[in-house]
């Protein structure tokens, strides 16, 4: 992925095996290390995981006449079958690979993939849904453990900075979980209180008819459940100084 320079385009290949889940990459390595080895032969540039192959090419032409005669030896020789639907010939820029995609700067860079960071946001809702009946800090612990996960593997993209609006996001999600859980008027008012909320801005805040989302982004709320709270509970930050 390193080596792709700024004028290419991609063939990306999707193989399909009716294998068990658990089982498939290992049988798509030894199924498709023939293909490695014919691509390299071909003086290809390419990269495989599994059975995702992404192939880097010059120009749309190339790309179409690589597409062609790679998914002829596919199906002929390796008697596989080839993803029409998720194989094409376009700019990395409009392709993932393994949850990144690039940017289209001059010198392009690693980036988290829309779709890896919409999947990353329903996991996120899922986990913090308000409905859900467990406490905060059974919250933060599942939470802890797949952030800790998520940050892990998307720490090699080189755009850092799209994490720092999903850090403030998560916040704001479990600030409207407590406020939610917090229910009844004067629980929200002593509880306001208690955090260094003035009573008179308590009240407000408390007599308000907005939604627990649109409320967790008040300053009274933030000041209460403040970044440094949700650090004590040892809730990971997915980018530094967020």
């Amino acid at each position: 992925m390193t080596l792709l320079p700024k004028t290419n385009r991609a063939v990306k290949l999707k193989v399909i095996f009716c294998v068990q889940a658990v089982l498939s990459p290992l049988l798509s390595n030894l199924a498709l290390d023939e293909l490695d080895r014919e691509l390299e032969r071909r003086g290809h540039r390419f990269v495989r995981y599994a059975d995702d192959c992404n192939i880097y090419v010059r120009s749309a032409r190339a790309g179409q006449r690589v597409m062609e005669r790679v998914s002829g030896f596919i199906t002929n020789q390796l008697k596989l079958q080839v993803n029409q639907a998720k194989s094409a010939v376009a700019r990395p820029q409009r392709r993932k690979f393994l949850g990144f995609s690039f940017t289209w700067d001059r010198e392009p860079k690693r980036r988290i993939a829309p779709k890896a960071l919409a999947r990353f946001k329903q996991r996120v809702r899922e986990l913090t849904c308000r409905t859900r009946g467990v406490s905060l800090e059974a919250r933060v612990a599942e939470l802890r453990t797949y952030l800790r996960g998520w940050r892990s593997y998307f720490g090699f993209c080189q755009t850092p900075w799209v994490r720092v609006p999903l850090d403030a996001w998560l916040r704001r999600r479990l600030r409207s979980v407590m406020w939610k859980q917090w229910k009844r008027f004067g629980r929200r008012v002593k509880e306001l209180c208690k955090r260094g909320v003035s009573r008179d801005w308590a009240v407000r805040i408390a007599s308000s008819g907005l939604g627990p989302w649109r409320l967790s982004h008040q300053p009274s709320i933030c000041q209460a459940l403040p970044n440094a709270f949700f650090d004590a509970l040892d809730l990971p930050r997915l980018a530094a100084g967020s």
